[in-house]
């Protein structure tokens, strides 16, 4: 699953399964670019890819903002272009369509839909003129069931399995790969932040552990090896497809 030489692109990619993507790629071999918004996050994962000897580069910006990806082009071009990019940046709200607004909707739509097809605009282009490159989406089993007080949450992923699928007929014949994952419910810092705001947080994640027939939360290691893979030349017979990897969650 080597990423040597390669230059990889990971949104997202200061907390949870970005970031364990990108400690991943870079064990590696990968040069990497991170775009992510949290500047406190950026600024550690900068401080630990400087002590442990990684080639990383971070762009402070948001997904939805067409400049930020001209910022991560500019980076991949001073690494070499770019051979991967991982379109992890997104987020959840509860609610039914009929606790959902507008404008909530809209943003999560902004992020999680949005800024994916962004992301292939910018460098998707790039990987034809090279006449190979991988993209991966992060998407979750929320897109392929239908899951309670997660319309918005559950419609994003979905859309964002058929940009995946789309992608891939679209670009195969010209060496573009496009896959996805679709991890269950992963520990992370934003789960934290979830379960922190309910009124009993162990009792909530002892159900949300109950949904997997494995009887627990992912590690965000775990998706990022899922990742790695579809990232990877490993899996280089591989478009159009979506790992999942959610415990069991989706045929319990």
């Amino acid at each position: 699953m080597s990423l040597k030489h390669k230059v990889c692109v990971t949104t997202g990619g200061t907390s949870g399964i970005g970031l364990a993507t990108v400690r991943l790629f870079a064990v590696e071999g990968a040069r990497q670019v991170v775009l992510a918004k949290d500047k406190p996050e950026c600024d550690a994962l900068v401080q630990e890819a400087g002590t442990r000897g990684w080639q990383v580069a971070v762009v402070v910006g948001d997904v939805t903002d067409p400049g930020a990806w001209d910022r991560v082009l500019e980076e991949a071009d001073l690494l070499g272009g770019v051979d991967v990019l991982v379109n992890n940046a997104g987020y959840g709200i509860q609610g039914t369509v009929l606790e959902t607004g507008p404008a909530d909707w809209e943003a999560l739509f902004a992020t999680n839909v949005t800024g994916a097809f962004l992301g292939c605009r910018a460098i998707v282009p790039r990987m034809i003129a090279q006449g190979s490159g991988a993209v991966v989406n992060v998407a979750s089993v929320a897109g392929q069931i239908g899951m309670p007080r997660r319309a918005a949450y559950c419609a994003s992923k979905a859309a964002v399995l058929g940009l995946t699928r789309a992608m891939a007929v679209d670009h195969a014949s010209e060496g573009v790969r496009v896959n996805a994952v679709a991890p269950g419910t992963t520990d992370s810092p934003y789960f934290s932040k979830i379960a922190a705001d309910v009124a009993d947080p162990v009792e909530y994640r002892r159900y949300l552990e109950g949904r997997q027939l494995l009887n627990r939360l992912a590690d965000a290691s775990e998706i990022a090896a899922a990742v790695g893979f579809l990232a990877s030349d490993a899996s280089s017979f591989a478009t159009g497809s979506v790992v999942t990897v959610d415990g069991g969650m989706s045929v319990a």
